[in-house]
């Protein structure tokens, strides 16, 4: 099977285009109309040349024509009808004023290899579909007519085999391929649109990866540069404190390695409450006070989506900001983080939450990052279920103060 026929080439491509179908199904699909269909065309053929030949030579001129028609619709079941469509048609052309004019006897079958040759390239053309269809019936009928004066006397039978038969039958046999090509193009269609929507699930996979995987070692990196550097410092006037810093640092990649291997093997699923008490050791940890406001009672979905929204949001505070208190509220509807060690410029471009703004829009959400009065506020929210505590936004924006008990 060739692959090489392009866009522009259209014009006699067959019923699956090369340049995008799927191989498999086009051989499929060009298998049936081998076994069913090209016998078929074959053994009638036969059978006509049989009728109307006289002579081994006469029988030689109609199976030229009969080959010419058997080319044709094998290479259109591959896909590849235009490098053999001008070929095919002149041979056939030729062949029914042969039977027409030159083989004696009322029986005319030379037709029926210019029949199936231009059933199968006409409803090919790109344009002009129609006047081809009624030019390809034209000169059947022309030449018939032509047989049937040099037949001798008119007679109703000569006028039946010579015009109305031929004719008839080859537009008849267009214009049932007509819809039969309306029938390959859905059908091709169909196969695009699955082809692309497999690509995009394999591109939506691949950005979820990434997304995951930048959440688990982005986050991971950072804390342990903050940890090594503390140890570094440590590492003199507190060697106990130093050692331990090292343990924690060590432990925590260690888990990094364990998050990693579950998301290589599709096993992770963040969890809200562990990462809630991950991320106010992180900060407390870079002396940041931190207050969580997170009712037992209170069971937000999808909780996997508002954990990675609150990893990427500390990791995000740790790098970013010089915050001294981070307040983080989650209610039934979503999750809010607001910080404050902002210095009034525009934020840089956090990457993460960009990512995670459309996974949490693809699950009916909105996730905002916005920087207000030298504090920055992020917040995902889902449409509301069943009513819980206080907003995040006001809870968050009007709690955010020094206090003892922030720890």
């Amino acid at each position: 099977m060739d692959d090489r026929t392009s866009a522009p080439q259209r014009t006699a491509a067959g019923p699956w285009k090369p340049s995008t179908a799927s191989r498999s199904s086009r051989r499929r699909f060009r298998r049936v109309n081998l076994t069913a269909l090209l016998p078929l065309i074959g053994a009638v053929g036969v059978l006509l040349v049989a009728r109307q030949a006289q002579t081994w030579v006469q029988a030689l001129v109609l199976a030229a024509g009969l080959l010419a028609a058997l080319v044709a619709f094998e290479r259109w079941s591959a896909g590849d009808l235009a490098r053999v469509a001008a070929p095919c048609l002149f041979v056939a052309a030729a062949v029914w004023p042969y039977g027409a004019l030159v083989i004696d006897g009322d029986t005319q079958t030379a037709y029926y290899a210019l029949a199936v040759v231009a059933c199968l390239v006409v409803p090919e053309l790109p344009r002009r579909r129609a006047l081809a269809a009624v030019g390809v019936g034209l000169f059947v009928a022309l030449v018939g007519t032509w047989g049937l004066v040099s037949a001798g006397p008119f007679s109703a039978g000569a006028l039946i085999s010579f015009v109305i038969l031929p004719t008839g039958i080859t537009v008849v046999l267009i214009c049932l391929r007509l819809p039969n090509k309306g029938f390959y193009d859905v059908m091709t269609e169909l196969e695009e649109a699955r082809e692309r929507e497999a690509e995009l699930a394999v591109v939506r996979e691949r950005v979820r990866f990434a997304s995951d995987l930048h959440d688990i070692q982005g986050h991971t990196l950072h804390v342990v540069k903050l940890k090594i550097a503390l140890a570094q410092k440590l590492l003199r006037a507190d060697t106990e404190r130093a050692e331990q810093e090292l343990r924690e640092t060590y432990d925590l990649v260690g888990d990094t390695i364990a998050q990693a291997k579950e998301l290589a093997y599709g096993r992770r699923r963040p969890n809200l409450s562990a990462e809630l008490e991950n991320a106010r050791n992180l900060l407390e940890a870079a002396g940041i006070h931190v207050r969580v406001d997170h009712p037992p009672s209170v069971r937000p979905q999808p909780g996997d989506l508002l954990a990675q929204v609150l990893r990427e949001t500390t990791t995000n505070v740790l790098r970013h900001s010089r915050a001294t208190l981070v307040h983080v509220a989650v209610t039934e509807r979503g999750i809010t983080i607001v910080n404050d060690g902002v210095d009034g410029h525009p934020p840089p471009t956090l990457r993460g939450l960009s990512l995670l703004a459309s996974r949490v829009a693809d699950n009916g959400g909105t996730l905002t990052a916005e920087l207000a009065d030298d504090r920055f506020r992020t917040a995902a929210t889902f449409p509301a279920g069943v009513a819980g505590t206080a907003d995040a936004a006001g809870a968050a924006g009007a709690d955010l103060q020094p206090e003892e008990d922030a720890r």
